[in-house]
């Protein structure tokens, strides 16, 4: 009997953030800024970066400290939600 991994356990707004990383850096060929992220989600900066910070914890990114536009995506397209 062969085990598959369990998907990575996110909430509903965690996985539209990791939805639009996705997304963003498929279309723009790079990873989102955080002001990207308050365009488009209609949040205030600290909002978005608490976000970031939780993801990032929650190791579902990854990120190069001092480096902007680093966000790595390490969850699979297969297990992200319909980015609304």
């Amino acid at each position: 009997m062969s085990m598959t991994p369990a998907p990575p356990s996110f909430t509903a707004k965690q996985g539209q953030y990791l939805a639009f990383i996705y997304a963003y850096t498929r279309v723009q060929g790079r990873p989102p800024a955080e002001a990207d992220f308050q365009r488009y989600f209609a949040v205030s900066p600290p909002t978005v970066h608490q976000m970031v910070l939780t993801l990032e914890g929650c190791g579902l990114i990854r990120r190069t400290p001092g480096v902007a536009r680093s966000i790595e995506l390490l969850v699979a397209p297969e297990d992200l939600p319909v980015l609304r």
